[in-house]
């Protein structure tokens, strides 16, 4: 059985009836999740529902991307369990038939794999898509360690094993895909990037995709992190100052303000950055020997730095920002791991 296609619309216009009539006529099966575009556009729909192999679900009110999305793996799962997955296009027009039915093809020859259809990012493409996805790539890689030649490409695989994990994520935008990508790396999902054609319409003016509000909902988790690490980061500063200020010992003030700082931060971390809700004893455990392994670098660094005669709170700060980004990552991936594996 083929890969389902799946195609999340909000308010979209001609471009979504031609590219659902070529997918018809390419024997594939179409699930389109009307996201609240409202009785102006029941027409339009009703007019894609008319191919026989098209299933058309309608939120009442527009809900976001991403739980349309979720709609939609939701009905496939409880339909569809003999196809390997689902291939996800955008409605705008984006996204050309041949390159669908290629990741499509790529999902058969692949089933336990996520292909993503990576844009080049060629000349005519919008300021706002190239430094979107230049952005994302590089905080991808420096807090997940992975390279993607496209993080916010719409065009993907799925297989259906990943789509019960990706129906619990907590994200409803477009949050949501970077989200996905996230959840395939912690799983050691493996990941196939195949090339398309980079199609915008218009400078992209169909998209509902807001440059500001909807970044600012992607990067948030690591606004917030950077946040409460600057707050923990001069906590931890001032400790460490003041028990050296009094006792003048590397080991003892590097300790005690790990402990001060370490506490405050797990807090915070736990509760309103990476909002888990696991048992807090396991967390807890796993933060606390990050904290020991932290404790290690740090009064390594420090006292190198400050035996090569570099000032010791200068030499704190260096070590500070040095660990920021290595915990972020080994926060998100193994601290405060919210997914669940599949088979």
């Amino acid at each position: 059985m083929k890969p389902v296609i799946i195609i999340p619309a909000y308010k979209p216009d001609t471009a979504l009836l031609q590219l659902v009539g070529e997918l018809a006529q390419a024997w594939q099966t179409i699930i389109i999740v009307n996201d609240g575009s409202g009785a102006a556009f029941a027409s339009l729909f009703e007019k894609c529902e008319q191919y026989n192999s098209v299933i058309v679900l309608n939120h009442a009110v527009n809900l976001g991307k991403g739980s349309a999305l979720k709609t939609a793996f939701n009905y496939f799962l409880t339909h569809f369990s003999q196809s390997p997955g689902v291939v996800t296009a955008d409605a705008d027009g984006q996204h050309l038939t041949q390159d669908i039915l290629a990741v499509s093809e790529q999902l058969i020859q692949q089933p336990k794999a996520l292909t993503l259809g990576f844009r080049t990012f060629e000349k005519g493409v919008p300021l706002r898509s190239r430094f979107g996805n230049n952005l994302t790539r590089f905080i991808f890689r420096i807090l997940i360690g992975q390279t993607l030649k496209d993080t916010q490409t719409g065009l993907r695989g799925i297989p259906s094993d990943f789509l019960k994990t990706l129906l619990k994520a907590q994200a409803s935008g477009y949050d949501f895909e970077l989200d996905m990508l996230i959840s395939a790396a912690k799983l050691k999902l493996k990941m196939n990037e195949i090339p398309i054609q980079t199609v915008y319409k218009d400078n992209n003016k169909s998209s509902h995709f807001n440059p500001l509000v909807d970044s600012l909902k992607i990067y948030f988790v690591f606004f917030r992190f950077l946040f409460f690490s600057l707050v923990s980061g001069l906590l931890d500063f001032f400790a460490f100052s003041f028990a050296f200020f009094l006792f003048g010992h590397i080991l003892f003030s590097e300790s005690l303000a790990r402990v001060f700082s370490g506490t405050c931060n797990f807090l915070l971390n736990k509760e309103l950055v990476f909002k888990s809700k696991q048992r807090i004893f396991p967390e807890a455990l796993k933060y606390t020997l990050l904290c020991l392994v932290n404790l290690i670098f740090s009064y390594a660094l420090i006292s190198s730095l400050a035996f090569l005669g570099a000032n010791i709170y200068a030499s704190k700060l260096i070590a500070l920002t040095g660990l920021f980004f290595a915990n972020f990552a080994i926060q998100k991936l193994l601290v405060f791991n919210k997914e669940e594996s599949f088979a």
